[in-house]
Order: structure tokens, then sequence, then C-alpha cells
């Protein structure tokens, strides 16, 4: 869907359902961790989505890290939020809002392929290009996101099937072995993981681009031919499918084309998992979104009267904000909330797929004053993050 099909109806904070009891701090901290990728992406010239980012935003960011720098009070970063944004219902013709969870897997792995680990992981092929922006390879739908440069032009790079045959083996683009291929395929899906080697350390890998076939839910496939019901598809059961008899699960795996290449994170980028433009993603604040409808760090109320599970037993309605895309995440109310790392962030992940809507919040227009002196694009000192880095993709 293109963001011309979706118009923005002005509501009050009063509308938006449990506005008044949400953590606003905690908000405002997911806020300004992606306000200095936001920043940087805009000044280098990247594409930060095919929305363009607002200026009101930039002066938000600038405005937040000057005034509210250390530990707001949560009261204070309310007050933030609704001088500085006006919220907006999303109107749409599509289909109705569905919230789904991702996590951060804590898996096993080697550096060397040993017994027990000979599933690997691929760093990205020297060869592989991009077609379209990261932020845009959710909103890009069945058409290629990257391919594979030769001598004589751009071609599609080799499919899951393909490369699990062994198209890359011998290369050394091998980063990680994993136990099985379907521990790869799982964190191929979320993007990003903890692997705990054989030595007692813990690294962490983080999506480094894919091989720009579009994404399949092989779960849709499963209950489409019959072998788990709709109730049953989680992601622990399909998992559970899959290495019961291996030869079948990975020619069910190959249904999704899609292959997701990783990066091994070092010195601060090792902190977090990251989100699209290198953004660290923030538990239960974080949201994927589409990028071809929502500008990247926009703040979104999101709420869902049904989902009641990982401690919302009220519901969830939450103040979240836009930080990463994924291949499955296209349409206007469609929103992947990040759960954080480890089993318990699985758990609550995996069972996540309920009804939502989007109330985004739109940057108010700048005053006439606003930008003397400290315009944000220029990277004024008073920020917290200091001079602008190009974030890296």
């Amino acid at each position: 869907m293109s963001s011309e099909e979706v118009t923005y109806a002005p509501v009050t904070y009063a509308d938006l359902p449990g506005w008044a009891d949400d953590d606003h701090a905690a908000a405002l901290r997911a806020f300004l961790v992606s306000c200095e990728k936001v920043l940087a992406g805009v000044r280098a010239g990247n594409a930060t989505g095919k929305v363009p980012t607002p200026p009101e935003l930039l002066s938000a960011c600038f405005d937040a890290g000057r005034s509210l720098g250390g530990r707001p009070t949560k009261a204070a970063a309310r007050a933030f939020f609704e001088a500085h944004f006006a919220p907006h219902r999303v109107v749409h013709s599509g289909p109705e809002g569905l919230l789904t969870g991702y996590y951060e897997p804590l898996l096993e792995g080697s550096r060397t392929k040993a017994p027990g680990f000979e599933a690997p992981i691929y760093r990205r092929p020297p060869e592989l290009v991009n077609l379209v922006s990261e932020s845009m390879r959710g909103a890009s739908g069945a058409n290629l996101t990257h391919a594979r440069k030769t001598k004589d032009g751009l071609e599609p790079f080799d499919t899951r099937e393909v490369i699990d045959r062994g198209s890359l083996a011998g290369r050394g683009l091998e980063l990680i072995y994993l136990r099985d291929s379907v521990d790869v395929f799982f964190m191929q899906v979320q993007g990003s993981g903890r692997i705990r080697l054989t030595d007692g350390s813990t690294i962490r890998v983080s999506y480094d681009g894919k091989n720009g076939h579009p994404y399949a839910s092989i779960g849709r496939y499963l209950i489409e031919n019959g072998h788990l019901g709709a109730h049953a598809a989680s992601m622990k059961n399909v998992a559970r499918w899959l290495r019961a008899d291996p030869k079948r699960g990975r020619r069910v795996m190959w249904h999704n084309t899609s292959y997701v290449f990783f990066r091994e994170l070092k010195g601060k980028q090792a902190a977090s998992a990251l989100g699209v433009l290198t953004i660290p993603l923030m538990p239960r604040r974080s949201l994927a979104v589409d990028a071809g409808v929502h500008a990247l760090g926009l703040p979104v109320y999101v709420t869902s009267s049904k989902l009641t599970h990982a401690g919302y037993s009220r519901g969830f309605h939450q103040l979240m904000v836009a930080h990463d895309v994924g291949s499955a995440i296209r349409g206007p109310e469609r929103g992947d909330i990040y759960f954080g790392s480890g089993a318990k962030a699985e758990s609550a992940a995996s069972v996540t797929k309920h009804p939502g809507r989007f109330f985004v919040l739109l940057p108010r227009p700048l005053p006439a004053t606003s930008a003397e002196g400290h315009a944000p694009e220029s990277g004024g000192g008073g920020a917290p993050w200091g001079g602008f880095r190009q974030a890296s993709q």
C-alpha cells in the first residue's frame, strides 16, 4: 500500500486508550536512541524510507536532547511528546491492523565446523548489491531487493535452496556454525542473534543484507497444506515440525526463497540488537513498520485490547518508535513489536498475532523562531549525541 492511500485524522491525547498510564520516559529514551541515526542518515543523503523525514522531527530530536538530557521524569517526557507531536488516527482502506512480535534468539554456535555445529550462517557476499535501500526492503513486495553483480550486469542471487545445496560453500564466507538449519532459518527470520560459542564467550550478529528474493511465511504454508492447525502454528511448533523430519523440513523451508546474511557486531554496536539504520533496538518500545508508509523515527502509539499476554492483562497500549522494517511488514497498521533477547522474549513474540491500531504522533509545525541558532541538521553541540556519523547499513 502506498503512502498516497493513507490519511491521518487528528485526534486528542484523551482519545488514546491508556495514554495517561504509559511510561513516557521509557518511550522518550527509545525516541532519543533513534535520533542520532535518523539525523545522520538525512545529513548524509541516505534513504531513510519512502516517506521523507519531516524537518519538524529533526527539530524535536534536537529539542529533546537539549532540554531533556539526563533522566527526565515521566511527567516531563509526557509533556515533551504532547508539546512536540499531535496524535493522528491512521485512516486507510486496507486490511485490519495486525501486530506480531520478534526477538533476538540466544543460540549455541562454533566459529569452526565441528560435530554438532555444522549449519553455517554466511557473511554478505562481495558481489551482492542493493537494488533498494535497506529501509525499503519490506515495502518492495514481490520485487527483488538485492542482486548479484557480474561482469555482464546484474542477475538474481541464489535462492535459499541453491545456497543450502552449497553454492556459497568453500568461499570463506562462513561466519559461525549453528546446530542445525532450523536454528539458521529462525535467526534469519528474526534478523539478529546472540550466539554462545564453545569457548564460553557470547557474540552478537546482525542482519547484513539478503539475497533479494521475497519473504514467504512457512507457517502459513504449513497451515494451508494441512500440516498444522492455525492455532498450533507457533514458532516453537513450527520448529518442532521441521526437526521431526529434517529432509521434509528443509524442503518446506525452501518455500521461503529469501536468505539473510550476517555480520558480527563489535564495540558499542554489540551492546544491543540493531534495527534498520543500525538503530539500537529497545525491548517493547521498538516497532518495525512499513517504511513506505511511515517515516522512520516517528513515535507511534500502538493499541490492542486483545493482546493480553506478556504482562499486558489490560491490553497493549504503548508509545513506541519506528525503529525497524521487515520483509513481512507491509501496510499502514502492520507492526512488529521487538520483545527483546532470550527465552522470555521468544515466548512473548511467538504468540503475538493480534489485531491492533496505530495512532501516529506527527510533529507539530515549527514555530517561526525555532530554527534560530540551532538548525538540527547542522549537528548543534547541544545534542547529547554530539557530531553526526553516517549510519552504515
